[in-house]
């Protein structure tokens, strides 16, 4: 039963490392895979596939959909409202060295833009402004994609995480406090991964000091974040604790090395405080009112305005919840504010959330047939099947290729969502069949973010997306060659950490 249960993720392996299809095109095929395995080959009755399906579909639609979509259409009114140029003078206006406006803009403003609305876009926007300040197109999507593939599992407000919890049962507080100290060596040491990327060791001389700032100043928040306030904030803390000790130690210690100089900046660029606020405002509301609705005493107010519905009909069938006021509303009121401050007309919302919506239709269909895969893959006892085979071959060994599971997931979806969703279950099932207790299987189920973090290295979707950002096509190959030589290192020290971390608990 292993190759039966294994073959919806054979299939989207193939589909898209060698056949080179879409995810949007390969994932809906999966879908009618599982739904063919669980009924023909598992024995689940057809109305339990279906409703299952059902299921699966709807969870995705919300909350999930609802944040890329909210995420999404706020940073894009801000484009439209021109917030986003001035975000990127005020950053080009901090220093004039390429690697210390690549650790900002890649590393601080990126991480902020990834934890924000995740789904290429810190790939695409930072890759085009670190292109406008002189850094080659390649090198600009490399340190794009290291510094991207590290705030994977923070993306979208926490998303990855949260949906992670939600599938696993396990307190979201925790999953969130596991994944990041997980990844803190990724964290730690990609500032200098990504001077590397950009000048070898002769780059990276002067600029340790900085990079220290900057692993340390996203870490340290984050963790703070994550312990207190979960997931959702983890990420963002992290990002703004980074770039606001960067631009600090930038404009404190100003690094002057005249082969690093940009070529042309204005030096008369000024912005006064209220044009500074508003371009930052969406974010500074999504901050805000996320802070707000994670107060014990708001979210135990929030969380009562919910719909639980029977949608699954099989064994051990449970009502699916839909919370309501939660991260896709916080997200889409910030953006209709801040639109509203900086003029948007209604009419500007409604044309820049229509393009919004049209551009995201393959995303769409990626991440409902995957969810629906994934709750197939689940109630049928598809995952149980692959977790009892690994465990097999692995034994006790597990927790060390567990990351590598959630790299591979990642690499197959381009999302640490999709990976989260597809293999979170196999993950727990696999900790529960070599005897972990519950606390330890928490654990290997945040080792499945960690690990999609570092598979993000890879992915040929991410890639794509930078390389088309800054008009580098046929370069991907070429960046996919650097990329495994960072992915390879990294998974073997998350796997260590796994391994070693569960044995402590």
């Amino acid at each position: 039963m292993f190759i039966q249960g294994l073959s919806p993720i054979l299939w989207l392996i193939v589909a898209l490392s060698v056949l080179k299809l879409p995810a949007w095109k390969a994932c809906p095929v999966a879908l009618i895979i599982s739904f063919l395995v669980a009924w023909q080959c598992f024995d689940m009755a057809l109305m339990d596939v279906v409703t299952g399906t059902l299921e699966g579909a709807l969870m995705a639609i919300w909350p999930i959909l609802g944040v890329i979509v909210s995420a999404i259409f706020a940073y894009n009114l801000t484009v439209h409202t021109g917030g986003m140029e001035k975000i990127k003078d005020m950053l080009s206006s901090v220093s004039t060295d390429k690697r210390m406006l690549i650790l900002i803009i890649a590393w601080g403003f990126g991480s902020f833009l990834e934890c924000m609305s995740g789904f290429g876009t810190a790939v695409a926007i930072g890759a085009s402004m670190l292109v406008t300040v002189g850094v080659t197109p390649i090198t600009a999507v490399i340190v794009c994609l290291l510094s991207n593939a590290a705030m994977s599992s923070f993306g979208s407000v926490g998303l990855p995480l949260t949906t992670l919890a939600k599938l696993t049962n396990f307190d979201p507080l925790q999953i969130a406090v596991y994944t990041t100290i997980q990844l803190g060596p990724m964290i730690l040491l990609m500032p200098f991964i990504m001077m590397l990327a950009f000048g070898g060791f002769k780059a990276l001389k002067s600029m340790i000091p900085a990079c220290l700032i900057g692993g340390f100043g996203f870490f340290i928040p984050s963790v703070i974040a994550a312990t207190i306030f979960g997931a959702s904030l983890a990420g963002i803390a992290g990002a703004v604790g980074a770039m606001g000790s960067m631009v600090f130690y930038a404009k404190k210690f100003p690094i002057k090395e005249p082969e690093y100089e940009i070529d042309d900046y204005d030096e008369n660029f000024s912005i006064t405080f209220g044009e500074a606020v508003r371009a930052w405002l969406v974010f500074l509301l999504i901050f805000v009112f996320l802070i707000i609705c994670s107060i014990p005493a708001v979210a135990d107010v929030l969380k009562t305005v919910v719909t639980k519905v029977m949608i699954y009909t099989g064994p051990d069938a449970a009502p699916t919840s839909f919370q309501w006021i939660t991260t896709p509303t916080i997200l889409f009121v910030s953006a209709i504010i801040a639109g509203l401050v900086n003029n948007a007309t209604v009419n500007d919302m409604i044309n820049v959330l229509s393009r919004t919506i049209k551009t995201l239709i393959p995303t769409f269909i990626t991440i409902i047939t995957i969810i629906a895969t994934a709750r197939i893959m689940g109630y049928s006892g598809m995952t149980m099947a692959i977790a009892t085979t690994t465990v097999a071959a692995t034994g006790t060994f597990y927790p060390f290729i567990a990351p590598v599971i959630g790299s591979v997931g990642a690499f197959i979806t381009g999302s640490a969502t999709s990976s989260c969703v597809l293999l979170s279950k196999l993950q727990v099932d696999s900790a529960v069949a070599i005897g972990l207790g519950e606390t330890a299987q928490s654990w290997i189920a945040a080792a499945n973010a960690a690990g999609s973090c570092v598979g993000k290295i890879i992915s040929p979707q991410s890639i794509a997306i930078g390389a088309a950002a800054v008009g580098a096509f046929g370069v991907e190959g070429q960046i996919m060659k650097f990329a495994v030589k960072v992915y390879l290192p990294f998974i073997l020290i998350i796997g260590c950490v796994i391994y070693f971390g569960q044995a402590m608990l």
